[in-house]
């Protein structure tokens, strides 16, 4: 569109076509111009949306050029390069797709409706689909972070609501009775080493990838603590040495100095020489007839257990390494939260429970 005698200007930068009645917008920002229809007839309207267009176009730096979907791309993934490398490779995959679709489009070309028709034409599930919207999501944010774009053109449209998923979570009997049964196997060459790892993962709480990496510089039995990191949020934090478990660690600790000629293992040796015990498990759950277990189903009793003997779900939240006060545990076991708040509730008597102090009275 131009500023042709076939519009007719009806107010600062506002224009409008007479065959049609529509309205059009006609912007200069710093020495570069800017037309769009803002696709309607109505005058208020048309104001009303010059204004919006006027505000998005001013947040632009026409210095970024016409990025293309492949550059906007390769633009967001530099900038989760240092994530979990599993994390990476899938945003990469998710990424590729992308570029193989509109690679060469520039990206302020890319309409919503595509975006949208092109996640519709995968048979795959919501989880899957909110991943590849996420991504997606994720780069025009950028680009519009950046000043490449005024508006993503996913805005407003949200991840589908997941179905809260059944996860089966052993009892502590149940526990206790397939790390015998993984101990018990005459055959098995492993299988001190396997039920080890296995019973550390329930008496810690703490996931496989946590478990596989302890060292001895992790552990300090004097403070009853151990420092491990959680590889999902890249950061370390305290685990208390349990009574359950401090002698499952003491056994490991007394094995691996007779391994070291009778000297205290290096700090940096592994607790656990193995890295996951899925086959000992899984053989051991067929031999009882319980359902397939895996290490997530030993972490969830632990919390389970936690929850049910009366702790504090907000410590339960820092022995996890979560950051969010709880509320990720209220929401994931909402199962056994009854259990939790019916001790709770018959410690509101009218008699001073046995674990309170009265305060003397002051003069």
């Amino acid at each position: 569109m131009g500023t042709s005698s076939s519009f007719e200007k009806v107010g600062e930068c506002l224009y409008r076509n007479p065959a049609s009645g529509t309205y059009y917008a006609l912007v200069k920002v710093r020495g570069k111009q800017f037309k769009s229809s803002l696709k309607t007839d109505n005058l208020s309207e048309a104001r009303r949306k010059l204004k919006d267009y006027r505000n998005d176009i001013g947040r632009i730096d026409p210095t970024a050029g016409k990025i293309t979907v492949e550059a906007l791309a390769d633009r967001y993934l530099a900038t989760v390069a240092a994530q979990a490398p599993s994390t990476v490779r899938k945003k990469k995959d998710i990424a590729k797709r992308v570029k193989d679709q509109w690679g060469a489009l520039q990206a302020k070309d890319l309409k919503k409706s595509q975006i949208m028709a092109w996640l519709a034409s995968f048979e795959f599930g919501k989880g899957s689909r909110n991943k590849y919207l996420r991504l997606v999501r994720a780069m025009f944010k950028l680009a519009v972070d950046d000043g490449i774009l005024a508006r993503s053109p996913l805005e407003g449209v949200k991840e589908e609501k997941m179905d809260k998923p059944i996860r089966q979570t052993p009892s502590l009997e149940e526990f206790q009775a397939i790390v015998d049964s993984i101990r018990s196997q005459p055959l098995a060459a492993t299988r001190e080493e396997s039920a080890d790892f296995v019973e550390f993962l329930g008496l810690a709480g703490l996931g496989l990838a946590e478990a596989k990496t302890l060292t001895w510089g992790d552990v300090n039995f004097d403070r009853s603590q151990i420092i491990t990191f959680r590889q999902k949020s890249r950061r370390g934090f305290p685990v208390p040495i349990y009574p359950w478990l401090r002698p499952l660690l003491e056994k490991r600790f007394a094995l691996a100095t007779e391994q070291n000629s009778g000297t205290a293992p290096l700090p940096s040796t592994r607790v656990f020489s193995i890295s996951n015990a899925k086959t000992a498990t899984e053989t051991a759950c067929e031999r009882l007839k319980l359902p397939n277990y895996t290490s997530r189903s030993f972490r969830r009793t632990f919390v389970t257990t936690a929850i049910e003997r009366g702790v504090d779900v907000k410590v339960i939240a820092q022995w996890q390494g979560h950051r969010d006060g709880g509320k990720l545990i209220l929401d994931t076991y909402s199962h056994v939260r009854p259990v939790h708040s019916e001790q709770m509730a018959r410690l509101m008597t009218l008699e001073n429970p046995s674990n309170v102090i009265r305060m003397a009275k002051t003069a």
